[in-house]
């Protein structure tokens, strides 16, 4: 059950970062008219890229450290909830370490694209 709140969360978060990084609000230029949407450039979505890539690595690493910290906490010395401890640190410390690199591998991108 915890999988799958943690899921719908995620997949959230990311249709929503996605939304707002591609698609910016358009304002009708006439009443009646409809919205157009404001597509950015590529420098602009790579930015928003970023910080949104960023943002949702940082937080998923911290709910993986909190997970962790609280199954170790509880786990009473058995062996198995210790490794699944381990494992959901393992895996904070591969996000946190995923959200320093991400603007660097990003800004090669846009080094790549040539923007």
């Amino acid at each position: 059950m915890v999988r799958f709140a943690v899921r719908a969360v995620v997949v959230a978060a990311v249709t929503a970062s996605v939304t707002a990084v591609f698609v910016g609000t358009g304002e009708p230029a006439f009443a009646g008219e409809p919205v157009p949407l404001a597509v950015y450039d590529l420098p602009t979505v790579i930015s928003n890229l970023t910080n949104t890539v960023t943002t949702l690595l940082a937080a998923v690493a911290t709910l993986f450290l909190t997970l962790g910290g609280f199954r170790r906490v509880t786990a009473g010395g058995d062996p198995a909830e210790v490794e699944k401890s381990n494992q959901a640190l393992r895996s904070a410390a591969i996000g946190y370490a995923l959200a320093v690199l991400a603007p660097v591998l990003l800004t090669l991108l846009k080094s790549i694209v040539g923007s």
